[in-house]
């Protein structure tokens, strides 16, 4: 929807906002409408030792086979196993094979081979005697155990050549990163962190470590906001604190939607006088949807800014960081093109059987903050702190949300989808 600006309150820009904006959605479709308007992605190329915790851009294949080579698994000799039917077995030393070694020693019948952990296995052999079921005398060596052919690592058995080992939008875990130099990459394509605006709104917010006057709190949801997007692949701008001044707030957002790919307002978006965000997007935005069928976190809203996308997020912590986990990073991970299985994410799926009753929410799908434990080979949970949409502390003493449907409890014993946070 473009707009042109005009004062708050003009007739024509509210009559378009309720004909355009969808009013309490569900989370589904919250997430339908915000992918319509997703950020541009980009991608880079990083040197190797840069990539850990990036996100790839394409599918890698491997360089070459891994191993490269026949090679031993363990220190010992190798042997023909038709040599090696008998304990005690004599065979004679014919030299050496070391990891690294351009050349090797082939055996033949009655004769075996020093071999170290990683070195190419001579020809000839099919088989490797562990040094410790081995015993040696000048140019001989006598063999106490077993000749095993599992000892041998084969070539490509791992990896072979062009096979795909690491796929676009997964997260470069460090296993992933060394897997890429086994693989023999040096550089990688990745994709670009967004940068995403943070903004805090409110006459009553104070930075930390300021002095507080009377009726204010200290600032908190930018800082999580923040270290959310951080997870998720992103790069945070935080913003100064706005305070409830229409003016100002339209200046941050011009200079959020010009810097940066996307905006994330805390604050300012329910039904009251000074909620600002909701009011300024309302008379001069682009708003795709405002309230989602949820408790905590009912009030945000989604649209563009001068073309940018942002979401305005409730001013209660718990909210914020709620909504962010369930609607903002699915959309983050969308528009970065992450695979579902292997791409960043804030939370897992699981099933939990509670100890206690948990209440729902009429017409809203109910994340209540719980804490997951093991206890033999059931997921259990619990919940410790009172629920309150402003007691941050609570997301701390626990580890998870339920995922109660809309008009549902559950009782004591019941099992229950929940989000396992990571």
């Amino acid at each position: 929807m473009e707009t042109t600006r005009t004062g708050l309150g003009s007739t024509l820009q509210l009559h378009r906002f309720s004909q355009a904006v969808e009013k309490g959605v569900t989370l589904a479709r919250a997430l339908e409408i915000a992918l319509e308007s997703p950020f541009l992605r980009t991608t880079e190329t990083v040197p190797l030792e840069d990539a850990a915790g990036r996100m790839l851009a394409r599918d890698m294949a491997s360089k070459v086979d891994d191993p490269r080579f026949d090679n031993s698994a363990m220190d010992g000799w190798a042997v023909r196993k038709a040599d090696c039917k008998d304990k005690g077995t004599v065979l004679r030393i014919v030299g050496s094979s070391q990891a690294g070694s351009s050349t090797t020693p082939s055996i033949g019948k009655g004769e075996a081979c020093s071999i170290m952990t990683g070195a190419p296995l001579p020809e000839g052999a099919d088989a490797i005697v562990i040094i410790e079921d081995s015993s040696t005398e000048g140019e001989r060596v006598t063999i106490n155990g077993p000749a095993r052919p599992h000892y041998i690592r084969k070539k490509g058995e791992n990896l072979e050549r062009g096979a795909i080992a690491l796929i676009a939008g997964s997260v470069l875990t460090p296993a992933a990163t060394s897997l890429a130099a086994t693989m023999g990459h040096s550089v990688l394509e990745v994709v670009s962190r967004p940068k995403i605006a943070v903004i805090g709104v409110g006459d009553e917010l104070t930075p930390p470590g300021e002095p507080l006057a009377d009726g204010e709190i200290f600032e908190s949801n930018t800082y999580g906001i923040a270290a959310l997007i951080k997870k998720m692949g992103g790069d945070p701008e935080r913003f100064a604190i706005i305070p409830d001044t229409i003016e100002l707030l339209r200046e941050t957002l011009d200079e959020a939607a010009e810097s940066c790919d996307a905006i994330i307002t805390s604050g300012g978006v329910s039904m009251g006088k000074w909620d600002i965000v909701r009011t300024l997007m309302e008379d001069e935005g682009d708003i795709g949807f405002w309230r989602v069928m949820m408790r905590p976190g009912g009030p945000p809203l989604f649209g563009k800014w001068n073309g940018t996308p942002i979401f305005g997020l409730p001013g209660n912590p718990v909210s914020s960081h709620v909504v962010f986990t369930v609607l903002v990073s699915e959309w983050i991970s969308k528009c970065m093109g992450a695979d579902y299985e292997t791409g960043p994410r804030l939370a897992h799926r699981v099933r939990v059987i509670m100890e206690e009753p948990l209440k729902g929410a009429k017409g809203k799908l109910c994340l209540r903050r719980i804490f997951i434990r093991q206890e033999g080979d059931s997921l259990v949970g619990s919940s410790s702190t009172h629920q309150g949409s402003g007691n941050i502390h609570s997301m701390v003493a626990h580890n998870a949300l339920s995922l109660l449907p809309p008009g549902t409890d559950s009782e004591e014993g019941e099992t229950i989808d929940a989000l396992w946070l990571i």
